[in-house]
């Protein structure tokens, strides 16, 4: 049953602040998921450790994430999703410290998967939002809000690379932990407590169920390039992947109280905008893995453009800039044409991106101008998605159901992680005594980024409209009916 907590109600003057705050503690945690890049070629040295084991350093960041999202999701819609947030920023500290203080492998795979499960922190500061805010302030919110994680990428990786050569790679650490301290600090003081309660028992069953499914799921594919793709390992994991997601969402629709109601997810607009989280996520990283390579390797292949790690970063900058400044359009069009369309136009605008991509990629301000296309695409199409789902779902559901549509999204970077890295490692050519990924490579990859954006946008177009709008409040309050 839905509770109001007493006391509280939507605070539209301090709604400004409200945003930013939360929009600041989303830059924060984009900003801790690419503080490890820089340190990658070195992480086997500074770990004592082999590169395929350090490799779990992000593994272990990428699979805490995936699994704390809708879990923390549903815990910030029964306890309270400012109280969550908060929690997750905390465990963004814990982490940082415990890399910080870290010289071994354990306690930096340790301190990520702590980090990792901050990831929360986005679809929770959304939610909050939708409770929060007046009807006129909430597109623009939600924008810049699903923007900060361009902007914490796009300012990380410079700041960690300058940071990692001329201070010493603990401080990225000890910077991280502290810009989560003044984060929680400001959330508290600022941020009001979602009035909305869905109530009940937490699922427990379910989110272990949840986190063991996804776990099978996420690490083959991450992993599988350096396991074998046919090995009996990965094929093993996907196997229980399946039977234990069944097994879950059986557990799900029988339970009174699921961690995540599925009656509500299969209904057309919420399913459809999930499977285009998947493509659209699939296809903004595949530029994370190419450009950056292109960038950095060297001029003499013919292709690569010899850049050092500072100037890659500085590179891709602009690209999260664009994308903050690309929320007050993507508000504007959702108010004039609905979210639809937003989702449609940004998936549209990334597709011509990787077109140009194809194509402009033998200088510096080339990659820029493309990389900047593709940023303003996904801006728009990562405001687009959380107002779909939160227009089809009981508000009590909110935080659950943006957890999910994160969730959807990592699906989609991980297996564009894994898709990219095989296309990549198969087209090479040799340089020297080394082979490396062909220019040719590098264009089908892009192209099957342009692939996933198309295919991000017919989905889309299927998505219900507003005229349905009488359909899905109907089904919104049927699920909120059932809940109770």
């Amino acid at each position: 049953m839905t509770t109001v907590v007493p006391g509280t109600q939507k605070q539209a003057p301090g709604s400004g602040l409200t945003v930013a705050v939360l929009a600041f503690a989303g830059i924060v945690v984009a900003l801790m998921q690419t503080l490890v890049i820089p340190l990658i070629p070195q992480l086997p040295t500074l770990l004592h450790a082999s590169p395929s084991n350090t490799s779990w350093a992000i593994t272990a960041t990428l699979l805490a994430g995936a699994v704390a999202t809708p879990v923390f999701g549903g815990l910030g819609d029964m306890y309270g999703k400012r109280r969550i947030l908060v929690l997750c920023l905390g465990l963004l500290v814990v982490g940082s410290v415990v890399c910080a203080l870290s010289d071994s492998l354990t306690p930096m795979i340790v301190g990520r998967a702590l980090q990792g499960a901050a990831a929360g922190v986005i679809p929770l500061g959304i939610s909050i939002m939708r409770d929060e805010l007046p009807a006129e302030k909430l597109g623009s919110a939600i924008g810049l809000m699903s923007s900060s994680l361009g902007v914490g990428g796009a300012l990380g990786l410079p700041s960690a690379a300058l940071l990692a050569e001329h201070i010493g790679w603990h401080v990225l650490f000890w910077v991280s932990a502290g810009l989560g301290a003044v984060v929680a600090v400001l959330v508290l003081a600022v941020v009001p407590e979602s009035p909305l309660r869905s109530g009940g028992r937490f699922d427990v069953l379910g989110a272990v169920g949840l986190s063991a499914g996804l776990v099978c799921l996420l690490l083959p594919i991450s992993k599988g390039g350096d396991w074998g793709w046919t090995s009996g390992t990965v094929l093993g994991l996907f196997a229980a992947a399946v039977v234990i997601l069944l097994l879950w969402g059986r557990w799900e629709l029988r339970s009174p109280r699921p961690l995540v109601d599925l009656r509500i997810t299969v209904g057309r607009r919420v399913l459809l905008t999930n499977l285009a989280s998947v493509m659209a996520g699939f296809s903004m990283f595949a530029m994370s893995l190419v450009l950056p390579q292109v960038l950095g390797m060297p001029k003499a292949t013919g292709y690569g453009l010899g850049q050092s790690l500072l100037v890659i970063g500085l590179c891709m900058a602009p690209g999260g800039l664009v994308m903050m400044a690309t929320a007050p359009f993507a508000a504007r069009l959702s108010a004039a044409r609905g979210p639809k369309v937003s989702l449609m136009t940004g998936a549209l605008v990334i597709a011509i991106g990787y077109g140009l991509g194809v194509v402009l990629i033998g200088a510096v301000w080339q990659i820029i101008v493309f990389t900047c296309v593709i940023s303003a695409g996904v801006g728009i199409a990562y405001a687009a998605m959380p107002a779909l789902i939160m227009s089809a779902v009981p508000a009590s559901e909110t935080g659950a159901a943006n957890g999910l549509n994160a969730l959807m999204r990592s699906i989609g970077t991980s297996t564009s992680s894994a898709v990219i890295s095989v296309v990549l490692a198969n087209m090479v050519t040799r340089f020297g005594p080394h082979e490396l990924p062909s220019l040719n490579g590098f264009r089908v990859a892009m192209l099957i980024g342009c692939g996933a954006a198309l295919a991000a946008f017919l989905i889309a177009a299927f998505v219900p409209g507003r005229r349905d709008a009488g359909s899905l409040a109907t089904m919104a309050a049927d699920a909120a009916s059932r809940a109770r």
